[in-house]
């Protein structure tokens, strides 16, 4: 991203533990002039990848920074000849060596998750194959990783057959196709600020990140993407927590990044140059959550939303490029659930 945009003057402040950030005067929101929504991107040398649903299908672009992917050419890498429908928001990662793009297809409640491989990014890519989740419900937006020794796979789904609400679902998988055991809830929809825009009540785009003190988060999208009320905010398991019991997990206590001034949590600021933004990629080394950032470094992101003054609409809704970096001791509370009712660790903060 261009230097503007990506140079924040960082001070840590050792007693508290706490990092601070002045962001310059002149910096301005990433837009990449991209039409597009829910980017992925990881980055393999010095090459940025990124996948996106081109409609009835999936292309693949490449470039030497983030800025420079809504210029690069556009590869169609699979094509629907089945007949799935409805393609929507692949992620790309990288296990063994090998490129696996997951997303979701399908019409209306039969939505199911899919998955292709290729040796190489931009080609090779076979016949998609279906992920037979736990349940076997409508589920969006999985993505692989690994943590602790094990692959797991986190996704957006029903509980049951009804368009009630989206829940964040995780589950460990034997191979990077094959999911294991039974699919175990990590986040509902049921915080006030995260209920402002519903019908159904939203928790997608699940994107898994390791903070500098080894432990593991979850940061999704919050809020209807219809709305410029959809936003950014995390979880983050307890050091030593289980991921599939939903107790060790903590909910930051409102959006991260996000529009409106009465859904962010205490201490975080919302845009000043867009609205709704959310579904967002963390742009890792191979893809690797182990690469994540060191306290104090910012890192890109790319996210999607609508610039101010623009009305809010699928159709107006742009790639723009970020950066994040760890910001630290910061609580996150809850009441009335089993466990204790605070817990201390580290966020994060996103930049325009």
């Amino acid at each position: 991203m261009r230097l503007l945009r990506s140079v924040f003057l960082v001070l840590a402040f050792v007693v508290t533990g706490v990092v601070g950030v002045v962001a310059p005067n002149d910096a301005v929101a990433g837009n990449t002039g991209l039409r597009a929504a829910d980017p992925s991107v990881l980055r393999v040398g010095g090459t940025y990848i990124s996948v996106q649903s081109t409609g009835g299908g999936i292309a693949v672009r490449q470039a030497s920074s983030t800025d420079g992917l809504a210029g690069a050419p556009e590869r169609q890498v699979w094509s629907d000849t089945g007949g799935l429908g409805e393609v929507w928001a692949p992620e790309i990662v990288m296990d063994s060596g090998r490129f696996y793009i997951y997303f979701s297809a399908g019409a209306g409640g039969a939505h199911r998750m899919y998955a292709i491989s290729s040796a190489t990014a931009d080609s090779g890519y076979g016949a998609a194959t279906r992920l037979a989740l736990p349940d076997d419900k409508w589920a969006v937006d999985g993505t692989l990783f690994t943590f602790g020794g094990q692959r797991w796979f986190v996704w957006s789904g029903w509980e049951g057959d009804t368009n009630v609400e989206q829940n964040l679902y995780i589950a460990r998988m034997g191979d990077p196709v094959t999911p294991t055991g039974g699919r175990y809830v990590i986040s509902q929809p049921r915080e006030s600020w995260e209920r402002v825009v519903g019908n159904p009540f939203i928790n997608e785009g699940p994107e898994p990140i390791i903070d500098p003190n080894g432990q593991l988060h979850v940061v999704y999208s919050a809020n209807g993407s219809w709305s410029d009320h959809y936003c950014l905010a995390d979880l983050r398991l307890r050091a030593g927590g289980d991921p599939t019991y939903v107790w060790d997990w903590y909910k930051s206590n409102g959006c991260l990044f996000g529009s409106h001034h009465e859904t962010m949590m205490a201490g975080w600021d919302p845009t000043l140059y867009v609205d709704g933004p959310g579904h967002h990629t963390f742009v890792l080394l191979n893809g690797d959550i182990g690469t994540s950032p060191p306290p104090g470094a910012n890192f890109p992101s790319m996210f999607h939303a609508v610039a101010k003054g623009t009305p809010y609409t699928w159709e107006n809704r742009h790639w723009y490029t970020g950066s994040f970096l760890w910001w630290g001791n910061i609580a996150y509370s809850r009441a009335n659930v089993p466990g204790p009712n605070v817990d201390t660790g580290w966020s994060l903060k996103f930049f325009e």
